[in-house]
């Protein structure tokens, strides 16, 4: 990654290479002769013709360039991608694109030209060179070149320097080459649980809360710690039920690769119910996702259902309270774990407002107003769901409204006190009553898409 302007440009002779002055010293050997000459500094570098090399990995225009004895420890000025603000007189500002440094190295490195990275380094480039923060290596990491990564651990690059934010090159493995690369790193001495200086997550987060299934096998097999905490509490579990769904992604695919990671994660020995700073519990963040088939799983795991964060949630009130992007997930799917788990029934009070916000996912009303014996819902409630929404799922809001105030059916009142009759036990003792298959899924609050 290029950097600011700040480190020193360097004396010494290459085509379009400016020299800084002043001048560096020059050794004499007969002076000190019990020591090893002083190191060249690198150069300034403004070759268009080299650095358009570079940029396209020309390999023959570069070995033209750089003939043997020559060297590659060279800096070079790149523009920020982005215009920054910054003031060249008091009061007045101004957008400017920022000049920066880099290396050949690092051009190389970022954009997978292996044979270039290994000609710099036969000519003295310096493989943990690091003019903006960042090393070849972390480059290299970053962009998934596996090939470039190798180059540079056997020229000696160090596999736990830490970048301009604190983080070592296998917390930024991704790209095509994510594997490979980590599994380079490790085998040369990466720490697999090294931690980024200002987070201090470790790779098994990163994997986590980027879904990366494969990489957290890789690291877990190298004895990752499953329940490490970073600077606020949170386990690769708590960021695996985080991960979120964008509309430019798949929410099918996040939802299964979260369920990945954390059948993974639990395999290795992760405690399913490690709160963070805030009290938030895997099955907080796994309900607000919408993730019904981790919530299942967790409850599976005998997890606390009506624990609270610092806020005061319960794990359904979290499931209530998620982002329109949880409707993919269908959400219903995860309070009805929740209730079926002995989760507090939420406030009757607050049912306006659920409805409200959830009008468009019937079976989560559904399934709530399924475990209350009468419908505790204002009359004007119709009111609270557009036209549209009415229209399109007529047949259960006729019945859902038909029932305010008034009595429901034996068959519902049965079920009702069945359950909370069961309700210390309800997870465990339902399915061992021998009923009908039908009658099981009916108590069990089982979808009708009407309500009776």
């Amino acid at each position: 990654m290029p950097g600011r302007r700040g480190s020193p440009p360097y004396s010494g002779h290459h085509r379009g290479c400016v020299p800084s002055a002043p001048a560096c010293r020059v050794w004499d050997p007969q002076s000190r002769p019990d020591q090893e000459p002083p190191r060249p500094s690198p150069l300034l570098c403004r070759d268009m013709a080299l650095q358009n090399a570079l940029y396209t990995g020309d390999l023959a225009r570069l070995l033209e360039l750089f003939p043997p004895h020559s060297t590659a420890d060279l800096l070079l000025e790149s523009r920020a991608a982005e215009p920054r603000w910054s003031s060249h007189q008091r009061g007045l500002w101004s957008l400017t694109y920022e000049e920066e440094l880099t290396t050949p190295l690092h051009v190389a490195a970022s954009r997978g030209h292996a044979d270039v990275v290994q000609l710099l380094l036969r000519r003295r480039a310096k493989p943990d060179s690091a003019p903006g923060g960042r090393t070849a290596l972390h480059e290299a990491c970053a962009a998934g070149h596996t090939a470039c990564v190798h180059a540079l651990l056997v020229a000696g690059a160090d596999p736990d320097i830490p970048d301009q934010d604190g983080k070592h090159p296998l917390h930024l493995c991704q790209g095509v080459g994510t594997l490979e690369c980590a599994e380079l790193l490790l085998r040369f001495g990466a720490k697999v649980d090294g931690r980024s200086e200002e987070e201090e997550e470790t790779p098994l987060h990163v994997a986590a809360r980027l879904g990366h299934v494969e990489l957290a096998d890789l690291l877990l097999r190298r004895g990752a710690d499953p329940d490490a905490r970073d600077a606020e509490g949170w386990t690769p579990l708590l960021a695996a039920c985080d991960t979120r769904c964008t509309p430019a992604t798949d929410p099918e695919a996040t939802a299964a690769r979260c369920l990945q990671l954390c059948r993974l994660l639990l395999s290795a020995g992760a405690d399913p119910d490690a709160a963070d700073q805030d009290r938030r519990r895997p099955l907080h963040l796994a309900c607000l996702r919408g993730y019904g088939a981790i919530v299942e799983l967790l409850l599976s795991c005998g997890v606390s259902v009506n624990a609270m964060d610092y806020g005061g949630h319960t794990a359904l009130h979290c499931a209530l309270q998620g982002p329109p992007l949880a409707l993919a997930q269908s959400p219903e799917h995860a309070v009805r774990a929740l209730l079926n788990h002995g989760a507090v029934r939420i406030w009757p009070g607050a049912l306006p407002k659920v409805l409200e916000r959830w009008c468009t996912s019937p079976r989560t009303i559904e399934v709530l107003m399924n475990t209350y014996s009468v419908m505790k819902l204002p009359e004007e409630a119709a009111g609270l769901v557009p036209p549209e929404i009415l229209q399109k799922h007529h047949r259960f809001y006729s019945s859902l409204f038909a029932l305010v105030r008034q009595p429901r059916s034996l068959q519902h009142l049965s079920r009702c006190v069945l359950r909370a009759h069961l309700e210390a036990c309800l997870p465990h003792a339902l399915p061992r009553l021998p009923l009908p298959p039908r009658l099981l899924r009916y108590l069990q609050l089982d979808f009708e898409d009407v309500l009776y």
